[in-house]
């Protein structure tokens, strides 16, 4: 069977990216082609070259705030590679729409809320501060807007008392690390019924 080619986005150490790249294997439809970063420095860069995964970086600084430049730098490669598929998995820098719309329906993001909640940053703060119960991490085709676009994936974890944002973080991560895989096999099969965990 010819696997889907699966490019990674990463700006930090990847660990996302460490477990899809883990649960491509064997019968899973997929494979990984490319892990690509904003930052060339970043330590998913290390584990994804320790792994045998092709690497490349872009670095968005010296392109000065100009998005579109950067980006019609930052596809070159993921298009030289031949991705399928995209994952952003910890991918920091906020994508336009004309990048995104090259990847429309293939492009998929995983967020630690579970959303429509708490779209953007400090996801964990924001769900203590609101008192919420149930906090967790959701997996969602990437549309030009943030966070938004059609659900592919949710995990539930219980919010505890006394819980820190670091803490519910961390417990919101093992569910990221299970939740993402398990949606990724289940759309490079063609199948986009959402997969819910916990």
């Amino acid at each position: 069977m010819s696997h889907k080619k699966v490019a990674i986005l990463v700006s930090g150490g990847g660990s996302n990216m460490v477990s899809l790249v883990a649960s491509m294997t064997g019968d899973h439809p997929a494979r990984p082609c490319l892990v690509l970063s904003n930052d060339a420095e970043a330590g998913g860069l290390k584990k994804a070259a320790a792994a045998g995964i092709a690497i490349a970086a872009v670095d968005h600084r010296p392109f000065d705030g100009d998005r579109a430049a950067f980006e019609a730098e930052l596809v070159k490669p993921i298009l030289e590679a031949g991705a399928d598929i995209v994952c952003l998995a910890g991918f920091m820098r906020v994508l336009t729409a004309g990048f995104v719309s090259q990847f429309e329906g293939r492009m998929l993001n995983i967020h630690p809320s579970l959303l429509p909640k708490y779209k953007g940053l400090h996801t964990h703060a924001r769900a203590l501060e609101a008192g919420d119960v149930a906090h967790g991490c959701t997996v969602h085709e990437v549309t030009p807007r943030l966070d938004d676009g059609p659900i592919l994936g949710q995990a539930r974890v219980p919010v505890l008392e006394n819980d820190t944002p670091d803490a519910l973080a961390a417990r919101v991560l093992v569910q990221e690390h299970l939740l993402y895989p398990a949606v990724l096999r289940r759309f490079a099969a063609g199948d986009k019924t959402p997969v819910q965990l916990g």
